[in-house]
């Protein structure tokens, strides 16, 4: 079975970091792009930031200079470095992957269960 899971969230104050991580697991042949959303109470869910299998980066403009996308192809994993974070970051922050080759056949629009991030005000 195929599955992301995500780590490293939790209570940080404004000005401080974080970093996620998200790491894929199972029969998985192949990671097309992946990617970071975030959905704040009440609020749509938002693309954060996403890496294509090339390893090039899109950011959303609320996030740019303070947070960092990267991805460890290896390891499967893909991680978001948040600096100087603020009150208005703070949301349950989701991975997913557009597209997976896997023994079973392609998967596609893939999410992990979310991970909490609070920047109290």
């Amino acid at each position: 079975q195929v599955q992301l899971m995500e780590s490293g969230g939790g209570l940080v104050q404004p000005g401080g970091s974080l970093r996620l991580s998200c790491a894929a697991s199972g029969s998985i042949t192949s990671i097309n792009a992946m990617a970071w959303y975030r959905q704040a109470p009440e609020k749509q869910r938002e693309l954060v930031a996403d890496v294509n299998s090339g390893g090039d980066t899109n950011y959303a403009d609320s996030v740019k200079g303070r947070f960092t996308i990267s991805r460890d192809n290896a390891k499967r994993t893909v991680y978001l470095q948040m600096n100087n974070l603020k009150p208005e970051d703070t949301a349950v922050y989701y991975c997913n992957v557009d597209r997976m080759g896997t023994q079973k056949g392609t998967l596609y629009d893939i999410w992990g269960q979310g991970t909490q991030v609070t920047v109290p005000s």
